[in-house]
């Protein structure tokens, strides 16, 4: 699938993160590293394991799948589908929702990820999991289908 062996490095750490070894991080990002998603900025690796470690805290399942990715010099995206489930969230069951991520490799030649952007929609993610706010959202898409 990814022929890019420092882009499959990244994708095995993900694999393998949950609540026990989110220190997995300092192996694939730099220590000023750059995070962003549709919900959370980020800096500094230091406080990324932080946003982790309290993410992981409070899900039941967090699981990424990869499908496709593509490295050229120092940017690379990857697909991905997450698996997730909290306990306040589609009451509590597993839901997927589906993004890629763009990464920046550093320089240096350490082949670590100094910038990292997620795009997913965060209305599928959080707000259409939400009970009341869900249903309001999930109205307001079928109005803007018809």
């Amino acid at each position: 699938m990814l022929q890019d062996e420092s882009l499959a490095r990244f994708c095995d750490v993900y694999h393998q993160l949950d609540k026990n070894c989110t220190e997995r991080l300092y192996e694939i990002y730099t220590e000023d590293i750059r995070f962003r998603d549709p919900l959370h900025h980020v800096e500094g690796v230091t406080a990324l394991k932080e946003y982790f470690d309290a993410m992981y805290k409070n899900v039941t399942e967090c699981r990424f799948t990869f499908h496709d990715g593509q490295r050229h010099q120092h940017q690379a995206f990857v697909t991905w589908t997450l698996s997730l489930a909290h306990p306040r969230l589609a009451g509590g069951r597993s839901f997927t929702v589906e993004g890629c991520s763009h990464l920046t490799f550093a320089a240096d030649g350490s082949d670590r990820v100094c910038e990292h952007r997620d795009y997913f929609d965060a209305g599928e993610l959080l707000y259409e999991r939400l009970p009341v706010l869900g249903r309001l959202i999930r109205r307001i898409r079928q109005r803007a289908a018809d």
